[in-house]
């Protein structure tokens, strides 16, 4: 049931977001050049590196894809990535990762392969499933780089605070997933999203 929602609520969203995508792609374009989209490698389910994709939303620097730290760094944030990020708008093309099989809608967050090579037993379990646009983890922490920014080491911020409490989540996920759980975190998600598009 996950994957047949999976697929067909993708297929649907990428009809009726058909306008929208190009739009933001133009103006990512104008703003800042291309490439539209950022792509970067991500750990998947079992372990499988995918290719994640996003709107571009930063100053383009040799050897991003491979996975770089520069949550809470706002200095290469463009003016149209400001406005994307704020309406988490850069991360719909992921839906695109969600029709190929990549990722799910609900699912815990994909990250670079140096922060699963912490924690690695942990990691074992959480990767039982595959990644996720949003959960949990993501609605708890959806000020982290607010956070990261605010801090003098981020990093050790990320790794010793950030990251074992979203594997906790992300555990929990992994125990008592349930189609209905994803529509709850789904609907949770959209409210967060419309409160923000208001303030």
């Amino acid at each position: 049931m996950k994957r047949l929602f999976d697929i067909l609520f993708s297929i649907f969203l990428l009809i009726i977001l058909f306008i929208p995508f190009l739009f933001f792609a133009l103006s990512v374009w104008i703003d800042s050049g291309y490439p539209f989209f950022f792509f970067q490698e991500r750990v998947g389910q079992y372990g499988k590196p995918f290719r994640i994709i996003k709107f571009r939303t930063m100053e383009v620097i040799p050897g991003v894809e491979k996975g770089t730290f520069d949550a809470g760094d706002t200095s290469r944030v463009t003016k149209t990535g400001k406005f994307l990020r704020k309406f988490k708008f850069d991360e719909l093309p992921q839906i695109i990762n969600v029709l190929k099989g990549e990722m799910s809608f609900v699912g815990p967050r994909p990250e670079v392969k140096k922060w699963t090579e912490k924690y690695p037993g942990r990691w074992a379990k959480v990767l039982q499933v595959k990644p996720g646009i949003t959960d949990n983890a993501s609605l708890t922490f959806r000020n982290e780089e607010e956070l990261l920014a605010g801090s003098d080491n981020p990093e050790k911020l990320y790794e010793e605070i950030i990251l074992p409490q979203k594997l906790d989540l992300y555990e929990n996920y992994v125990v008592d997933k349930k189609f209905w759980s994803d529509v709850r975190i789904l609907f949770k998600t959209a409210g967060l999203l419309l409160i923000s598009s208001k303030t």
